[in-house]
């Protein structure tokens, strides 16, 4: 069978590329190798309880509801306020001033740094500026800038020069947040407190940019999943194909051909892979290839791409508890950052490297517990937004740390990963007992969990990465500037463009939309010239 386009993975990228491209009328194909799609946007019930298991809240960033609005696609969405919390004091992150709420929490716990907490905020400040003015508008990529004149000359020429006149001062935070934070101050715990739940070596232009993007957090009303399943909905109504369980395996670059892993044969004129990078370069036939410069070009991306580190994966608890919303609801909202020590995790994040490597299981055990004790636990709580995702008088939580591939994957070798699993589950229930959920311990009537290891299976993302490359890669193999982002549909390969996080760092679910739709409007624009048909 042969298609104007095929598109490779069903996550959000994949999703918005194929819609899009059905929107204009053209025969797509998109192959998932799950038996779902969503990628890393995905719920699932158990039992009666709604957990989501990838993203826990949506940016909007001025891309997904304008994506939205243009396929006339209907998501309803309710407000997701974020909490903050470290030992008992707990903000809730409303508005722009809840900053000062945020000020007098970290004076509260580190008295002796108030001036240090003061500089901090004003660094905070600025960021949360920029970031203002970077998705401060509707997206152009999302707009008929030929019809729409208003918006083109009252949005979007007002904030191109707003845009030049921030992105220069930006630069300064282009560094990790630790090494500018300790610029700042020398208390390491509240420099932990502060940056501990990003990514090792996140810029600081992201991570300080993060106390504004709490204020745009939404969530879909039927959780994450119907996102995926709206715009999944809207491709099979345009006509396309979805194939799910479909694995490409092999691509013919030449013939524009396709195998999957039952050998079933696929022809394209544009084919999207809107998967994991790595998984591209492994599947062109090279041989099949005749033109040498292309040849040379997709060997310096595979020379580019080995040894690259995907960014942090998450261990997450899923949890179902015999205790009714409204004891939640008098401690967070439905999306709770919880610390429970002010001391910090750098003092046990030192050790991460050697006990990755480490054989007895005594000393990965007490790195872990150590661990659950000082990090940040991202706790979601659905039912909190919408009653109706858990039974009456019942509620369910997923609660995610940030985790190490290298840790878990040396577990697993070791032979004691379910044992790890069991522990680590009974941790950090035990942690958040003596915290902040006095109660929950003895009323647990569900616990499971996963891993990076978990993610990395169901997703193909390498090495479980949640938001595409790591930070701490010597050199991206991504577009990493803003001013760029219409490049990260290029591939060296005739007629293949690429969508997705792994095209663009740092990632997220915007990141993803965007790149989908970057990725279609050329497929569009090559097809209307009449290339490879």
């Amino acid at each position: 069978m042969r298609y104007d386009a095929v598109i490779v993975g069903g996550g959000i990228a994949g999703l918005t590329s194929a819609a899009f491209l059905t929107k204009k009328g053209y025969k797509i194909m998109l192959c998932e190798k799950e038996d779902n799609v969503g990628g890393l946007a995905s719920s699932f019930y158990y039992d009666g309880f709604l957990f989501d298991s990838g993203a826990r809240g949506i940016i909007d960033s001025g891309i997904v509801k304008p994506m939205l609005k243009q396929l006339d696609i209907n998501v309803e969405f309710v407000k997701s306020v974020v909490t903050i919390g470290i030992e008992k004091e707990v903000i809730r992150v409303e508005k722009i001033d809840s900053l000062n709420d945020y000020r007098e929490m970290l004076v509260k716990l580190y008295p002796d740094s108030e001036n240090d907490i003061d500089v901090i905020l004003r660094e905070i400040k600025k960021v949360m500026d920029y970031m203002d003015v970077l998705y401060g508008i509707e997206n152009p990529l999302f707009k008929d800038l030929k019809k729409d004149k208003e918006y083109l000359l009252k949005t979007l020429f007002p904030w191109l020069f707003k845009f030049a006149a921030k992105s220069g001062k930006i630069k300064k935070f282009n560094v990790p947040v630790y090494d500018y934070l300790s610029q700042l101050t020398d208390n390491q715990s509240l420099i932990d407190i502060i940056s501990q739940h990003f990514f090792q070596k996140t810029p600081a232009s992201f991570a300080l940019s993060y106390f504004s993007l709490y204020l745009d957090y939404e969530y879909p009303v039927k959780g994450t999943l119907d996102l995926a399943e709206k715009l999944k909905e809207y491709i099979i109504k345009s006509e396309g194909v979805i194939k799910t369980g479909t694995e490409i395996k092999i691509i013919d670059s030449n013939n524009k051909s396709l195998l999957d892993q039952n050998n079933q044969y696929y022809e394209y004129d544009q084919l999207i892979w809107a998967a994991d990078t790595n998984q591209l370069y492994k599947a062109i036939e090279l041989e099949t290839i005749n033109d040498n410069k292309i040849k040379q070009e997709i060997e310096g991306q595979k020379k580019l791409l080995r040894g690259k580190r995907a960014g942090d994966s998450i261990y997450s608890l899923y949890l179902a508890v015999d205790l009714d919303k409204h004891y939640f609801q008098k401690i967070s909202s439905g999306h709770f950052f919880y610390t429970p020590d002010k001391t910090g995790q750098s003092k046990v994040f030192k050790k991460l490297k050697t006990v990755s490597q480490a054989t007895e299981k005594q000393e990965i055990f007490a790195w872990m517990s150590e661990y659950l004790e000082y990090t940040t636990y991202e706790i979601a709580i659905p039912s909190l937004r919408n009653e109706e995702l858990a039974p009456k008088g019942k509620t369910g939580l997923i609660v995610s740390v940030l985790m190490d591939y290298d840790y878990i994957s040396n577990i697993e070798s070791l032979g004691f990963y379910e044992e790890f699993k069991h522990f680590a589950e009974d941790k950090m229930i035990t942690v958040l007992d003596n915290s902040i959920y006095g109660s929950i311990k003895e009323k647990v009537i569900h616990q499971f969990s996963s891993t990076p290891l978990t993610i990395e299976r169901l997703s193909g993302n390498l090495e479980g990465g949640i938001t595409g490359w790591s930070f701490t890669n010597d050199v991206i193999p991504a577009i990493t500037k803003m001013t760029k982002i219409k490049k990260t549909s290029y591939t060296p390969i005739p007629d293949i463009l690429q969508a997705g996080q792994w095209t663009f760092s740092p990632s997220g679910l915007p990141i993803s939309v965007l790149t989908g739709k970057i990725a279609a409007d050329k497929a569009v624009q090559t097809l209307k010239k009449g290339k490879g048909k």
